[in-house]
């Protein structure tokens, strides 16, 4: 545990990637497998669930530490992360633990949720008095399900391909389905993640419990410059971008997966499209978008209808049939268990379109190509994109192999966006952030002005924390603890003083939300000082940006 938490406290207090990737390649040259395997688990993205309830927690540090509630209330309100509250609080450990993060895991925070309450409170005073301020900390991370580290998962395999000495890419592939929950990590699992190549092997051959994970998915630059400068249009593939979820079925086995981006086994949400995989052939791989689709419909239907197939627990008939879904295929990346990635896009695509067309499956629809004669002629169809429902361009090597996560050394693809929405909007909240930033106020509640019925008051729309330096985030931070009006709990009411241009990539009706709209990814896009809180937009504009997405 107390090397895992050195290295927790090197990656957050540092912004140089080399420096991360310095303090990751120390940890696991010297980490024992089991404690490597978690470690790599929890900085891939695996998420711990909550083993203990927040407010047990509290009373327990609270009581040890001989603070009455509202003192140690105040003093979380200070700090802004309750682990941090709890480390700083509780006295100096009695006893030093030999434990490794694998024994912490599986030994004692794994066992917690079977535990009674006073279980839980004899086993946290006791793991607490055997730790230090940085393993406090982290323990309650843990234990609380709130474990965030500020690294990119690419940084990961980078550091464990230097250690095994082994190419990043092929860590990248072994590393597909890391952090599902339900593979434990393990050390005969990360023995075989950095498992030296064996000579002449152009795919690693999965392992048994391996055998549904589908590739490192390609990912697309953001293009910044003339696409003029890209040379013939001819040269590229050019598709819609689609807002969608980005997902890969696999049919190998016999049996049919179909995985997000995120790593999220979806299979159980998609029953059509694990139908559509039944179908396939066996060994083969289809890298697309799932869409809220309508059978026969010649175009999708906004993402906000395929929310609820996410976020519903149970898939009742009135779910399946107000959201349906069906798989908008871009690529095909196995065929007949041979994998085709290294092979030229175009020759891909000609294998997709036959087999999309042997299969008469309403469900699988192949992302139909745009041609154009000049980059001019397609930046005016691009202007058309809200119109269509998409977000501009997908722009691909005719002869790019699909290459492992965001790279160029497989050919390129570019992601032609157009604008996002952008509206100036005025803060009304605010709540500390997370790891580095959990002394400052950097999550804001942004709001734009209802005139309804000759009354203008400020109606809540979005919440943002990203888009600012972190000079400005300290500029904001101080006039947020000047101008506060109320606190509720983490979260303090501002007098509103500041506008900010909010960038968003879509927008929907919701009746959850006061303001009637909820908004898509949205983030700081400039703080406006040049402008007044009465010069911030109004809701009407959101309502024209509503009506024009569902026109």
């Amino acid at each position: 545990m107390r090397r895992f938490a050195t290295l927790y406290t090197a990656l957050d207090a540092t912004t140089s990637t080399n420096e991360k990737l310095e303090a990751l390649i120390a940890y696991f040259s010297a980490a024992e497998p089991e404690d490597a395997a978690w470690a790599s688990y929890f900085l891939a993205g695996g998420k711990p669930r909550q083993s203990v309830p927040t407010r047990l927690m509290t009373e327990i540090a609270g009581a040890r530490a001989g603070l009455p509630d509202w003192l140690f209330e105040e003093s979380y309100q200070a700090v802004g992360d309750l682990a941090e509250t709890i480390a700083h609080v509780l006295p100096p450990a009695s006893r030093e633990s030999e434990l490794g993060l694998a024994q912490w895991i599986e030994e004692r925070v794994l066992t917690l949720r079977r535990a009674s309450p006073e279980q839980l409170r004899e086993r946290l005073l006791s793991y607490w008095d055997e730790l230090n301020w940085s393993e406090r900390f982290l323990l309650t991370k843990l234990i609380g399900g709130g474990f965030r580290v500020g690294v990119a998962r690419q940084l990961v395999v980078r550091a464990l391909a230097e250690v095994a000495g082994v190419d990043h890419k092929r860590i990248a592939q072994r590393m597909v389905g890391w952090t599902d929950s339900r593979q434990a990590p393990s050390a005969a699992r990360y023995l075989r993640l950095i498992a030296p190549a064996v000579e002449g092997e152009d795919v690693d051959t999965p392992h048994e419990s391996d055998l549904g994970l589908p590739f490192p998915f390609f990912l697309a630059h953001p293009l910044q410059a003339d696409p003029a400068t890209l040379g013939d249009p001819s040269e590229w593939i050019i598709e819609w971008k689609w807002d969608g979820i980005r997902a890969q079925l696999v049919k190998r086995g016999g049996r049919v997966w179909i995985w997000s981006r995120g790593e999220d086994l979806v299979t159980e949400r998609f029953p059509e499209l694990a139908a559509l995989g039944e179908a396939l052939p066996d060994g083969t791989v289809i890298d697309g978008e799932i869409l809220a689709w309508e059978p026969g419909a010649d175009a999708p239907l906004p993402f906000a209808r395929l929310q609820p197939r996410i976020t519903r627990r149970s898939l009742t008939k009135k779910v399946l049939a107000d959201s349906p879904a069906a798989l908008l295929a871009y690529d095909l990346l196995e065929a007949d268990g041979r994998d085709l990635r290294t092979e030229p896009l175009h020759a891909r695509r000609a294998r997709l379109d036959a087999l999309a067309s042997s299969l008469h499956a309403d469900v699988l629809r192949v992302s139909p190509l745009v041609t154009a004669k000049d980059w001019t002629t397609l930046a005016t169809l691009r202007d058309e994109s809200r119109a269509r429902g998409v977000e501009g361009f997908m722009l691909k090597e005719r002869s790019s192999m699909y290459g492992v996560g965001r790279t160029k050394s497989s050919g390129t693809w570019w992601k032609w966006k157009i604008d996002p929405y952008a509206i100036d909007a005025v803060l009304l909240y605010a709540q500390r952030g997370h790891g580095r930033r959990a002394s400052l106020y950097t999550d804001f509640t942004f709001a734009v002005w209802d005139e309804a019925d000759g009354v203008r008051t400020l109606v809540p729309f979005a919440k943002a924390y990203s888009g600012l330096t972190d000079e400005e985030m300290r500029q904001v931070d101080a006039i947020v603890r000047k101008t506060t009006i109320e606190k509720f709990g983490p979260v303090r009411s501002v007098t509103p003083t500041l506008v900010f241009e909010i960038g968003f990539e879509g927008i929907q009706a919701s009746p959850r939300h006061k303001s009637g709209i909820a908004v898509r990814f949205p983030r700081m896009l400039r703080w406006r000082t040049d402008k007044a809180i009465d010069d911030a937009d109004t809701l009407d504009m959101l309502k024209g940006f509503l009506n024009e997405a569902m026109a």
